[in-house]
This record gives structure tokens, C-alpha cells and sequence, in this order.
């Protein structure tokens, strides 16, 4: 039998244990927390994509895609345990394009993954799977689901990435060029840098069967390179933002209310012929509930 000051040194270690691991937890947060920060501001993009490989000896690849970009990135919600960030995208001198927006949620409780056809799942994830990593959501520039996944970011030899395989709909540069692939099935590592950051992808471009047997068609080599520049040259970003934040606020709160935390959810591409961010883009002074709803499809399987 145990002594008691045995006993209190079992339990001293046991709450110094404790201690020491919640401290290390917080900091390697803490840490986290910088990098996805970090991904914030304005910068000069180039966007480069070149297919790789087929297993199909016949296929013809597509040529290499290249763009430039001028973009303001802005934190819309500070909270360490979900942030948000905004990307408005700048072209020419001043006309703004309001871009994609990416979400940090640490140790979700569940996990969004794109499947096909314009239908996402919310599978929920065990506490214990989900502890320490952290989720990134991507929403389109209607706010809209795009694809989500789940990892760890790495802070090792002065590198600080995080990585993660997400499947997703079809890329804008080519979903309404191409309709020989389903589902690009991303791998993304999104890496801080010092003079901005990388989102570098090792992409497959996936064909379903009728039974639903999956074809990889190509693989896909990518890198986003976001340098940063002075903030001044992305004023007309901040400013169209700050102009029409509560509009943009009110569409969020809107798909808060649409995006499950479980089950499925399924949208319809276009209504009418009219996609839905053709009609947010005009900024409606009301009716957007309605408007959103629309684009649902309740007669999802």
C-alpha cells in the first residue's frame, strides 16, 4: 500500500504531466495560429498547373496553365479555434472580384467533403482523430461549400506547412472546358513562407463510372505562389470590403443557417440558368435568405 507521500508525489506528477502537455498543446496552437495568420495581406500571385501522368497511353495532355493575380486577404474572424479568411481578388486598376474564402476550424467535429455532382457529406469526426489538427473549409465566391479536409501543421527546420487530401468539384479554369473527369482529388500543402506563402497541390482528375468505379484520367502538378507586397496596392480590395462587409456577413450567416453539421447537403449549379453568384454579385438589398434557398436541392437522394 502506498504511503501518502507517495501518493502525493503520484498525483503532483500526474498534474505536472497534464500541465506540461496542455501547455504544449497551446503553444503548438499558438503557433498554428501565426501560420494560418500569416497567410493574410496582399500579394502577387502566379498560378501555375501542368499534367504529369495518364495511365492512359493515349491520353493527350492539356497544355500548361498559367495566371498572375493581385489579391487582398483579410482576416474576418479571430477566434484560435476558427478563422476566417477572405480573398478579394483585384483587376486591372480597381474593378474587385470577390473571391474564394478559406475557414481554419481546430479539432472539428466533423469534416466537409465534396463527393459529386454538386454534393457535399458532413461526416463526423471522433474526438480523438480529430485532436490537435485542424480542418480548412473552402467556400466559393458565393459562399457556397467548395471542399474541406483535415491535418496537422508541421513546424520543423524553420518550415511551418500544413497537408491534407481533399476531393472537390472541378476547378473554374476548367469546369466549363472539361467533362471528361468528375472530381479532382487534391493534395494540398500550404506552406508559410518569408516572403509570403505556397499552396503547392499533387492533384488527380477522377472519372466515375455508372457503378460508380473510380478512373484516374490525369495527374496534375500545381503551385500558387502568393508574394507579399505593400497593402497600399490592394486599397481598392479593402475598401470595396469595408463598403460591403455587412452585405457578405449576411449571405455567411444565411449558409450557417443551409450547411448541415451532419448528413448531406446538395446544391443546384444553376437556377433558371442563372448561377447564384451572378445574383450576389449585384448585391441585393434584401431577399438573400430566399435567394440561397433556392439553390438548394431538396430532392437530394
Amino acid at each position: 500500500m502506498k504511503s501518502n507521500a507517495q501518493m502525493l508525489l503520484t498525483r503532483l506528477f500526474l498534474i505536472t504531466t497534464v500541465l506540461c502537455s496542455s501547455g504544449k498543446l497551446f503553444s503548438q496552437q499558438s503557433e498554428d495560429v501565426e501560420a494560418i495568420k500569416a497567410m493574410c495581406g496582399c500579394f502577387e500571385i502566379t498560378f501555375d498547373y501542368s499534367e504529369t501522368f495518364s495511365p492512359d497511353t493515349s491520353y493527350e495532355f492539356y497544355e500548361n496553365y498559367h495566371a498572375e493575380a493581385l489579391e487582398w486577404a483579410e482576416l474576418i474572424n479571430d477566434d484560435p479555434n476558427e478563422l476566417q479568411i477572405q480573398h478579394i481578388l483585384i483587376v486591372g486598376e480597381d474593378y474587385i472580384v470577390k473571391h474564394w474564402r478559406q475557414d481554419w476550424i481546430y479539432q472539428p467535429s466533423s469534416v466537409m467533403q465534396y463527393e459529386i455532382d454538386s454534393k457535399w457529406k458532413f461526416n463526423p469526426i471522433q474526438p480523438k482523430k480529430s485532436e490537435g489538427v485542424w480542418e480548412q473549409r473552402v467556400f466559393q465566391v458565393d459562399d457556397s461549400p467548395r471542399y474541406g479536409g483535415i491535418g496537422s501543421w508541421v513546424h520543423v527546420d524553420g518550415k511551418h506547412y500544413w497537408e491534407s487530401i481533399s476531393p472537390a468539384p472541378l476547378p473554374r479554369r476548367e469546369y466549363t472546358k472539361r467533362s471528361d473527369y468528375d472530381v479532382l482529388v487534391r493534395q494540398n500543402r500550404h506552406e508559410v513562407l518569408a516572403e509570403g506563402w505556397m499552396h503547392e497541390q499533387d492533384n488527380k482528375k477522377v472519372a466515375f463510372g455508372d457503378d460508380l468505379s473510380a478512373v484516374i484520367v490525369a495527374e496534375e502538378k500545381g503551385k500558387n505562389i502568393y508574394t507579399r507586397v505593400n497593402k497600399k496596392r490592394c486599397q481598392a480590395a479593402r475598401k470595396y470590403w469595408k463598403e460591403n462587409t455587412e452585405f457578405w456577413s449576411g449571405v455567411r450567416d444565411s449558409w450557417d443557417d443551409i450547411i448541415p453539421q451532419s448528413g448531406q447537403l446538395s446544391l443546384h449549379p444553376k437556377v433558371d440558368g442563372k448561377t447564384l453568384y451572378s445574383h450576389l454579385f449585384e448585391l441585393p438589398e434584401s431577399g438573400v435568405n430566399e435567394l440561397i434557398n433556392q439553390y438548394v436541392n431538396t430532392n437530394q437522394p
